[in-house]
């Protein structure tokens, strides 16, 4: 855990912390749903939630997904969804009850490849847990909405605060990258017709301009620059 750095002024602290509560404040689960969707990222701790999810009665399936992203590309030598999966049956979810989806590089992937894999196996899900890093829960809900309609999600981000997010792995700057990032997209996206529309404050615009405006813009798609492909947007999410 890492509490402040040396490069970061509190006013870049309260910016970022203000983002990420934004981006990770979504309704309660319900009590039961017809599957989990384990979104693969570099960081376990989502699994170990998605783990925590299915122990607790709230869906018979258990979908892990994901490939390599952005980050896990360094940090993974095998998909994401493969140690997702190990790490679940390590904490007591049944291997039987768990599906492996290993090529998703995206969010919107996540769902599509997960949606055609579950179709093959004759399941269509109404509703759906999806598992993910907090400061991704509302992009999440924005994304199956609009990649996997007829089904009613339900992001469940994991329980970690703004302060207890970054790791040795991901460090704070590292974590305030992605969700500058991360923020921006919902805004691209949703113009592209890839996200379902959030209502983002006034505030947290502001708070990305002065971030990016500070040098956090290492994930921002710029105008000049800009290659999202209607067929795989959002490529190489961490």
């Amino acid at each position: 855990m890492q509490l402040m750095s040396n490069t970061i002024t509190s006013q870049q602290w309260n910016d970022a912390e203000a983002i990420y509560c934004f981006l990770s404040d979504v309704p309660p689960v319900p009590a039961h749903a017809d599957l989990i969707l384990a979104a693969g990222t570099y960081d376990l701790r989502v699994a170990d939630h998605a783990a925590e999810l299915f122990l607790a009665g709230h869906a018979p399936l258990l979908v892990c997904s994901g490939g390599f992203g952005k980050m896990t590309t360094r940090l993974f030598h095998r998909p994401e969804a493969e140690h997702f999966a190990e790490r679940c049956v390590s904490l007591g979810v049944p291997e039987s009850s768990i599906v492996v989806e290993n090529r998703a590089t995206n969010t919107g992937e996540n769902f599509r490849f997960s949606r055609e894999l579950l179709e093959q196996m004759g399941t269509k899900p109404k509703t759906g847990i999806v598992a993910c890093k907090p400061y991704m829960a509302r992009r999440t809900w924005a994304t199956g909405t609009k990649q996997w309609p007829g089904v009613d999600w339900y992001p469940s981000p994991a329980k970690l605060s703004f302060s207890e997010y970054p790791t040795e792995t991901i460090t704070l700057e590292d974590s305030i990258q992605l969700m500058v990032g991360d923020l921006q997209r919902m805004r691209i996206y949703e113009e592209k017709g890839f996200q379902a529309h959030v209502d983002v404050p006034d505030e947290i615009w502001q708070a990305y301009e002065r971030l990016v405006r500070g040098g956090f813009d290492e994930y921002v798609i710029h105008p000049q620059a800009e290659t999202i492909s209607a067929v795989n947007p959002g490529v190489h999410d961490a």
